[in-house]
């Protein structure tokens, strides 16, 4: 059985493929990337497999039998490049598809969501089998920010009091590796998210414990936020996206408490203070 990861060379992709090699043997993942040099260091097979070009994905996913499909970090670009990843499966023989979506994308109010609506529409309509792996957020989409923070003396967001059920990337790829190498999964839907929710007051007030500083968290106004990121030097239209996805957290887009994810992987899911400890402790190296 020979299983496919795509975005193999990206964050998500790195801890499925060394989760995975404890599963099975080496010569059973093929690593799907961008560069294939960018690869070199996962220990597997890697082939080129670019989404915007169908002629790598028609070579990269021949005598693949299992392929997750993990969704292009292109906002915008995504439902055509997943377009053509499906159509080479299809046209290459892959039996199942398993594809990291996005929590409650039938009905969340993301704008993320949209592109990911219509790839769960391709594949249902493709023949393929198919799992989706509807992932909520990773609570590095904000620990990433907590060097800003303690420079700032805040931690600026639009969430309001909105409850995220966050959990570490590590438990979503342990949960992909679950269902690639599990049995009855074909054809499910996985709601995913963390055992813990919390809001971004939660967050500021474990950041402040744990450094000792006092970092409260500053509520703006979604048009102020989106001002102060592009600000700091982010693109206006990526500044804009993650403002409204803070709104969209405010209306409870990003909490789920059904605990599929944990009961996934077998175990609790990363409470968030111990990925606040460890961006703390990544954190201290740069400075």
């Amino acid at each position: 059985m020979k299983f496919g990861i795509t975005g193999a060379t990206g964050q998500l992709g790195r801890l499925v493929i060394s989760k995975l090699k404890e599963r099975t043997s080496e010569a059973n993942i093929v690593a799907l990337a961008r560069s294939q040099q960018k690869g070199a260091d996962l220990g597997v097979t890697v082939r080129e497999a670019d989404y915007t070009k169908p002629e790598t994905l028609n070579r990269a996913l021949e005598g693949i039998n299992i392929l997750l499909l993990i969704s292009s970090s292109e906002v915008g670009q995504r439902a055509a490049q997943h377009k053509n990843v499906i159509e080479a499966a299809k046209e290459a023989g892959v039996e199942w598809i398993v594809y990291t979506s996005l929590l409650h994308a039938d009905t969340s109010s993301l704008s993320l969501a949209a592109e990911h609506r219509e790839t769960e529409a391709m594949l249902r309509a493709s023949g393929i089998q198919f799992t989706f792996l509807r992932n909520g957020w990773y609570t590095e989409n904000y620990t990433g920010s907590i060097q800003g923070a303690l420079a700032g003396g805040a931690f600026i967001g639009s969430a309001g009091d909105g409850k995220i059920s966050s959990a570490a990337r590590a438990d979503y790829a342990d949960a992909a590796v679950a269902v690639l190498t599990g049995e009855g999964h074909r054809g499910k839907v996985y709601e995913l998210a963390g055992d813990e929710a919390y809001t971004l007051n939660d967050l500021a007030a474990e950041i402040s414990r744990q450094t000792g500083k006092d970092i409260p968290y500053k509520n703006l106004p979604e048009a102020d936020y989106a001002a102060a990121l592009a600000g700091f030097g982010l693109p206006e239209g990526l500044a804009q996206a993650i403002a409204g996805w803070d709104i969209s957290a405010s209306k409870g887009d990003l909490y789920d408490d059904s605990r599929q994810l944990s009961t996934l992987i077998g175990h609790p899911t990363t409470p968030m203070k111990e990925t606040v400890a460890e961006a703390l402790k990544e954190t201290s190296k740069t400075q």
